[in-house]
Formats: C-alpha cells, structure tokens, sequence
C-alpha cells in the first residue's frame, strides 16, 4: 500500500475580530473619521451614512471604551496592518529554551566537567539549565549523597553568571534544579 503525502494546514493568524459596519450596535459612538479628525459623539446611523458616502468602513476600534470609539477606515487594510504587527511582536519575543544536564552519583570526574562546560555554554547563551541528578537502585537509599553531589556541581559552574530560578527539589528518580542566567 502506498503511502499519501499530506501537507500540513497553514498556521492563520488569529486576531480579534472588530466589529464594522451594521455589526455595530452601540449608540452613541465617539467618531473618528476617515482624515484623523475628531467629530465627537454622533448617532451610529449617521456615521455608517459618512463612511458609506465616503467609500469606506465604519470599524470599531474601542469597543470597551464609553462610548465606543468607531473610525472610518478600509477594513481590508486595518486587518492587514494589525496581521503585520502581530506577527513583527511575536517574531521579536525572546524565546527562552530549557536545556537539561544529566548526572549520575557515580559519573566520573571528566564526564562532570564535560556537562559542566556544557551547562556554562547553555547559560551563556541565554538558556534556562535543569539540572537533574539521578540515582539508580540502591542509591535511593543515599539521598544525602544525591543532593551533595547535586550543590557540588552547582557550584563548580563559574564562567557564566546565574540564579537559581527553582530549589532543589526531590523528585522519584532524585534531585534536580533549575537555573537561569543573570
């Protein structure tokens, strides 16, 4: 049998919807119109009237505002402008990632050092660390162990700066923490 290559839908920007035109119920209005001047509060009758001989849109801008302030404008346009600047916000949103680093009670000396230059490049690069140490059969039994070797290597990381977001928490496998960078 032979297998179907199925796109993936495209991923639509979702924006509120404003109300235009006879979607809009309230009356009075503060009316703004098409050249940025304002005409105060007016009958929502005559401002779809102004719009329509202008060509143009009645669109609620601030509907939560007393009254509601309403603007005439190209709808086609205003939808536009605001799909533009919501994805320009989000594309400059920092997104912060969170790296884990894995250590064991009995992990050797150089391993340690290798995840330790691990975690301090992770931090360096604006990342969140989660730190888990994990103890395996009979060495549940020394959890003060665990949690020494855990603030041992919490403190062998000096090259990059950093706080502690989350304690140390014990969880069924553990220790771990989470730290982030200054």
């Amino acid at each position: 049998m032979r297998r179907r290559f199925r796109r993936k839908p495209k991923k639509t920007v979702k924006i509120p919807q404003m109300r235009s035109n006879e979607r809009i119920f309230a009356d009075p209005i503060f009316l703004i119109d098409h050249n940025g001047d304002h005409k105060g509060e007016t009958a929502t009758s005559e401002a779809r009237a102004l719009a329509e001989s202008v060509g143009l849109d009645l669109v609620e801008v601030s509907p939560k505002a007393n009254p509601p302030v309403c603007k005439i404008l190209d709808y086609g346009k205003f939808q536009y402008n605001q799909t533009k600047q919501y994805r320009q916000n989000k594309s400059q949103q920092k997104k912060v990632d969170t790296k884990g680093v894995r250590i064991g009670l009995r992990t050797g000396e150089h391993d340690l050092n290798f995840k330790k230059k691990q975690a301090e490049k992770f931090l360096t690069k604006g990342n969140k660390v989660k730190i888990d140490v994990i103890l395996r059969g009979r060495e549940k039994a020394h959890m003060d162990l665990g949690r020494e070797n855990l603030e041992k290597f919490i403190k062998s990381i000096t090259e990059a700066r950093f706080k502690i977001e989350d304690a140390i928490k014990r969880s069924p496998e553990g220790f771990s923490v989470l730290i982030a960078p200054e």
